[in-house]
């Protein structure tokens, strides 16, 4: 089949990539021409796992192409996916303006009959818009194309996007239930026919159903992070392991082990954004949503919980102090900083008067990127950024772990020792048995593992 994807960020390429991989004939669009030139030059602007090698290998086979030619892009895909960002506006509701642009370049080039996908994370309702858009540019040239829009939100986790894509648990399409939706729902089963060999992952359902139900899948997600968090703050203070507590829980089958774990916050392209838009969304409605709201509320304050007990260890005294940090993107096995924690919690050092040297696998460059645009220029200056794990050790005065990539699971503790001022880790994703650690000689702060009861946080 002939697809067209519009944009080319995070979703539009691993889908792109993906159907390209099925055999498809793709043709991914942005007007982004830096982007389209490293594509096209065999370049990939974003970091997930197996992504450049299905790139490379379909667009050698002439199954994956990159333009920023708008006409070209419309005219060529029987089925075109709007995959561009939906980012908070200020009062938190999702900005459509990249999808309604989209389509509004749709109704302009489009000659016969389309499939508009949104597979952008969009608000219920946006379908709607959609349709008017592309309605409106058909009737400003009188033309009389037919159209259906479709709702196929994505359910990719950052770091295994491709597996997920390849090996999906469910696939949720919405659609109308007239004469064009259900010829956009034979040529979406036609596309998506090669995942429901083995059985039906396939679910149908109106649009507005569909676009639901990814906002309501991410804040159920959501909840069980902050809900976990709020009770690993409480085992702090009454001297409980909140790991043994997961344990406890997770073996009922009601609840499941995953999403349990305690840290210092949820951060990312979906959570935090796409929270945020449904309890807007609630607003418009009429309604609040009170646990999303708490929700949200949580998450925030828990960034700042490693920084409580960094000052509180330091007696509240950060200048002159050096830290390492390892881990700087907000989970592993990808460079996105968007909402991670490290950038909160490495601008409350430098501005307590404290220097960082950092260290992350793959999102260094992005990093710097990032927190050049939230620190002034004196306080970016005290962030050194390295690439070599453990040389941010050297002279330390602690350890900051923020992010749980393998290769900080099992390091040299006594050759860390050695390079550290202070045997001190702050250990944001809890990666190490607190008892081991401690009869080994470490000052070794957990979230929610502290041995005694403590109403010091």
């Amino acid at each position: 089949m002939k697809v067209t994807i519009v944009g080319s960020g995070y979703v539009g390429l691993v889908t792109g990539a993906c159907l390209a991989e099925l055999g498809n004939h793709v043709l991914c669009l942005d007007v982004d021409q830096s982007k389209i030139d490293l594509l096209n030059n065999g370049g990939v602007p974003i970091y997930e796992p197996g992504l450049g090698e299905i790139i490379a290998r379909n667009r050698e086979a002439a199954r994956l192409e990159f333009s920023t030619n708008i006409e070209h892009a419309v005219m060529h895909g029987d089925i075109q996916f709007i995959a561009v960002g939906t980012p908070p506006d200020e009062d938190g509701s999702a900005d459509l303006q990249y999808v309604l642009a989209a389509a509004r370049n749709i109704g302009q080039y489009m000659t016969e009959f389309k499939v508009i996908v949104d597979k952008s994370t969009v608000p219920v309702g946006t379908a709607d818009k959609v349709s008017s858009v592309i309605a409106e540019e058909l009737a400003k040239r009188g033309a009389a194309s037919q159209y259906a829009v479709v709702s196929n939100p994505e359910f990719l986790k950052e770091g295994a996007a491709i597996e997920d894509f390849m090996r999906p648990d469910r696939i949720v399409i919405g659609h109308e239930s007239d004469v064009e939706g259900l010829r956009a729902k034979s040529l979406m089963e036609q596309l998506y026919a090669p995942f429901n060999r083995n059985h039906q992952r396939t679910l149908h359902m109106d649009v507005r159903s569909a676009e639901f139900t990814k906002y309501a899948a991410n804040a159920m997600l959501a909840t069980r992070i902050s809900y976990m968090n709020e009770l690993a703050n409480l085992a702090d203070r009454i001297g409980a392991d909140i790991e043994q507590v997961r344990r406890g829980i997770g073996s009922d089958p009601r609840i499941g082990y995953s999403f349990l774990y305690a840290g210092c916050g949820y951060g990312g392209s979906c959570f935090p954004k796409d929270v945020q838009a449904l309890v807007r969304t609630a607003e418009d409605a009429g309604m609040g949503l009170k646990i999303l709201t708490a929700v949200e509320e949580v998450n925030n304050r828990q960034k700042t919980v490693l920084v409580d007990k960094i000052n509180h260890h330091f007696n509240g005294n950060l200048k002159g102090k050096h830290f390492a940090v390892w881990g700087l993107a907000f989970k592993p096995n990808t460079d996105d900083m968007r909402a991670a924690t490290s950038r909160l919690l490495i601008a409350a050092l430098v501005r307590g008067g404290a220097s960082v040297s950092a260290y992350d696998p793959v999102a260094l460059d992005e990093a710097r990127h990032r927190l050049a645009e939230d620190l002034g220029p004196d306080d970016f200056e005290r962030v050194r950024f390295m690439r070599e794990r453990d040389a941010v050790l050297k002279h330390a005065d602690a350890l900051v772990i923020l992010t749980e990539w393998k290769e900080f699971r099992c390091p040299d503790f006594e050759s860390m020792k050695s390079m550290l001022k202070e045997p001190v880790v702050f250990d944001g994703r809890n990666l190490y048995e607190p008892a081991a650690m401690r009869s080994n000689g470490w000052t070794y702060y957990t979230i929610g593992r502290d041995a005694a009861p403590s109403l010091a946080f």
